[in-house]
């Protein structure tokens, strides 16, 4: 998204903002995370799509070669190593190219990890 285009005010908007092909991949993320957080509120935050539940659980934005996703995932970065080693980017980042299929069942993955560590955060205070 271009950083001059005016702040979408939620996700629909944010989403029609891009060629249709890029629209289909943010729709099917989308929906991957709202099953895995279904309790989850849909939020626009630092003008990507972002997620909250005790906290934000994740952000993802559209780039031009990349889905990049991003949140607090250091503890997702280790459990599933394995399955990310190829998408890490920077500071804890991950890039999901477009030429690829979209690792749902991942993305799926790491957002349940992140509801749940959000639940017991907010339990311990």
């Amino acid at each position: 998204m271009n950083p001059h285009q005016i702040i979408p005010k939620n996700i629909d908007e944010y989403i029609a903002g891009f060629p249709s092909p890029i629209q289909e991949i943010l729709e099917s993320v989308r929906a991957t995370i709202r099953n895995a957080a279904p309790e989850s509120e849909e939020v626009i935050s630092y003008r990507m799509p972002a997620f909250k539940q005790n906290g934000y659980v994740i952000f993802f934005a559209a780039h031009k070669k990349h889905l990049g996703m991003y949140g607090n995932t250091t503890v997702a970065l280790e459990i599933f190593k394995e399955e990310l080693a190829t998408y890490v980017g920077p500071k804890g980042s991950l890039k999901f190219p477009y030429n690829k299929p979209m690792p749902l069942d991942i993305i799926s993955n790491i957002v349940k990890l992140r509801v749940k560590e959000n639940q017991e955060r907010a339990e311990a205070k």
